[in-house]
């Protein structure tokens, strides 16, 4: 019982940091010009919004975990990797830097935490494990770099790759308590959770500031981190499908954009307007339901992963599956402006009108008994208004 007291004062008190700190990481944003204006058709807002937000993000991490957490390696290689990545974000945010001289600094920092013993040396399939021998060093590094740019690949609408982190991290630490891990990596996942929060009221549509790179760059590779020592480690039949389980979406989403740009002949790094979330908005959703579907379908996957933790892992298997198949016929009403009418499932943003729906499509005649449906009942002689009359007209 004291040990979870503690847990949750540290969680709180992430929440607290980041919660306080934002204003005053977004007047520094507009003292340094790290503002994002809006000049392309990828960004969904219309005003200039300040961003760097996810230094207040990391502070408060970095608060939190030094009084909360016993100073270990695996802390270290976080605290030190994360710091680089979001000088790194900061100076993105400010200056817009090279692509590909981002990605060389990821890779820097991931073979950093190779060298501090964070690596992935085998993976568990049906109860069996796969050693990757000499492989185990590109394979992380390829595993950190990866989730690292998933989250910032991502960060497209008001709150989402906060939400999509905030949901994945109460995945990783479900599953990590589920699976046995140190109370130490639990404690660190949980309080990555609560600065999440912290941040998330202020990153919400609409948005007052956004986390940037700074934030995205850190979390992704702080979630990586996490899963390496608290999950691909664990001794679990389907180890290796939890991590993909849980971060499925920026994953997936990741993948996608990577493919897509080199079918047309592009940078895998270019920046495009086919991401999930677009691919939303352009079916007329706005910002608040785009995300609330991806939130939905992040927690989803989240649960498929805890699932699979167990050693009756079918249940998990069959969420998957059943989620696979949900989300397909999903995208096929959506897509449809006569079905999305019917779904119920619409653009719900400030000052938008909800769609009107008719049955014309289905042989089914409207009725007419809009603002005319006093006369047209009173012709009938049905309507409670004729009948009160005739009372009115008899008491008399």
């Amino acid at each position: 019982m004291t040990e979870f007291i503690y847990s949750l004062c540290a969680v709180i008190c992430a929440g607290l940091l980041a919660f306080a700190l934002t204003p005053v990481v977004r007047v520094l944003a507009i003292k340094i010009k790290a503002i994002d204006i809006p000049t392309d058709n990828r960004r969904m807002h219309h005003r200039p919004v300040p961003r760097i937000g996810g230094l207040a993000i990391f502070l408060a991490f970095l608060i939190a975990t030094l009084c909360f957490c016993p100073i270990d390696r695996d802390l270290l290689t976080i605290l030190v990797g994360g710091a680089a990545l979001v000088l790194l974000g900061i100076l993105d945010d400010i200056y817009r830097l090279n692509a590909f001289l981002k990605l060389a600094v990821q890779i820097i920092v991931a073979l950093f935490a190779v060298s501090q013993g964070i690596t992935i040396n085998f993976i568990g399939i049906g109860g069996e494990y796969v050693l990757f021998g000499g492989w185990a060093v590109p394979i992380t590094v390829i595993w950190i770099v990866g989730l690292t740019n998933a989250v910032n690949f991502i960060d497209g609408l008001d709150g989402l790759a906060c939400g999509v982190s905030a949901i994945s991290s109460v995945s990783l630490f479900l599953v990590m308590l589920l699976s046995g891990s140190s109370s130490a990596h639990c404690l660190i996942t949980a309080i990555l959770i609560g600065c999440c929060l912290g941040f998330f009221p202020f990153n919400a549509n609409p948005a007052k500031i956004f986390m940037g790179d700074t934030g995205a760059l850190f979390l992704g590779y702080t979630l990586s981190i996490l899963s390496v020592v608290g999950v691909f480690k664990a001794d679990m039949v389907l180890a290796f499908f939890v991590p993909l389980s849980i971060f499925g979406l920026p994953l997936a989403d990741t993948a996608f954009a990577i493919f897509r740009r080199l079918l047309h002949g592009k940078s895998p790094f270019a920046p495009d307007r086919g991401h999930l979330h677009h691919r939303l908005i352009d079916m007329g959703f706005g910002q608040k339901q785009s995300v609330r579907i991806l939130y939905a379908l992040c927690a989803i996957l989240g649960i498929a992963s805890v699932m699979l933790t167990r050693d009756v892992w079918i249940g998990g298997v069959i969420i998957l599956i059943v989620t696979l198949v949900i989300f397909i016929l999903l995208f096929r009403i959506l897509s449809n402006p006569k079905w999305r009418s019917h779904s119920g499932v619409y653009n719900e943003d400030d000052g938008v009108a909800p769609p009107v729906e008719t049955f014309d499509d289905v042989g089914i005649p409207t009725p007419k008994y809009g603002r005319n449906a006093f006369v047209q009942f009173e012709e009938m002689g049905d309507s409670p208004s004729a009948a009160e009359k005739e009372d009115n007209k008899s008491e008399k």
